[in-house]
């Protein structure tokens, strides 16, 4: 305990954050965004924002098929782009796109964080109606395996159900 009372609280910066958007759930993806927005213009810091082509989404036809392969891609690219037009409306001043193909929580921390470097990743997560309050499967990967801090937030309709749990306990 001796340590606890000479200690004294500092202020803590973040210098660059990256936000890892799900192409397939807005829903949660939108607020972990307006999070890393906000906290990349209120810290004038730069901002990633990465996206990842799920390949594992793809069947075995999709997968070998040229045009649905490049179709899909420009889908992402575009996606990304949006979100990036998204963070510099909203008054972020230096935002860089990543994107990647693969499994999610693989690529994120094995190829998409290394050559940003962020001290924050920020992820959004799903809780499905009725499921119990976990985290993801590819939320969890990447706390588990990021070399940085991680914020999982989760989506309004999530919040907004765990408060009703809270507030009308059964």
């Amino acid at each position: 305990m001796e340590d606890l009372e000479h200690y004294q609280v500092s202020t803590m910066h973040y210098s660059r954050i990256m936000i890892a958007v799900d192409d397939d759930d807005f829903v949660s993806s939108r607020r972990a965004f307006d999070y890393a927005c906000t906290v990349a213009k209120i810290y004038n810091i730069p901002l990633g924002v990465a996206m990842v082509l799920e390949t594992g989404d793809l069947n075995i036809f999709q997968s070998l098929s040229p045009d649905v392969l490049s179709k899909r891609r420009q889908e992402i690219s575009r996606d990304l782009n949006t979100y990036c037009e998204k963070a510099r409306e909203f008054g972020v001043m230096d935002v860089q796109p990543f994107l990647s193909e693969g499994n999610p929580g693989h690529e994120i921390v094995e190829k998409v964080i290394p050559p940003f470097k962020p001290d924050l990743l920020v992820i959004g997560s799903e809780t499905k109606p009725g499921h119990r309050k976990t985290i993801g499967t590819q939320a969890a990967y990447i706390t588990r395996y990021a070399p940085c801090s991680v914020i999982v937030v989760r989506s309004d309709a999530q919040r907004q159900e765990m408060m009703r749990d809270i507030t009308n306990p059964k």
